[in-house]
């Protein structure tokens, strides 16, 4: 029993220490109709959010991955991304 706790904690620590690739954004990915919904999407795939807005009908999120800044634009009625801008 003791060495299955062990082997367990060291799974554990091992999993926590490795880095979060975030999920690739593509024009099939769905994120959500509501700008909350593409927040916690955005969070739970591995972004860290920064900003969102709402603009021309779309929902507009900035989000940083591994140093790198970008944009997403959704689409409101379906949840689709529209465009992603990576800077």
């Amino acid at each position: 029993m003791r060495k299955l706790i062990i082997v367990t904690a060291v799974a554990v620590a091992a999993a926590v220490a490795a880095p979060a690739f975030a999920t690739e954004l593509t024009m099939d990915t769905v994120l959500g109709t509501t700008m909350d919904e593409v927040k916690a999407k955005l969070v739970e795939m591995g972004y860290e959010v920064r900003k969102s807005e709402m603009e021309d009908g779309k929902i507009e999120v900035y989000f940083v991955n591994d140093d790198q800044m970008g944009e997403v634009y959704v689409s409101a009625e379906t949840g689709k991304i529209i465009k992603v801008e990576m800077k």
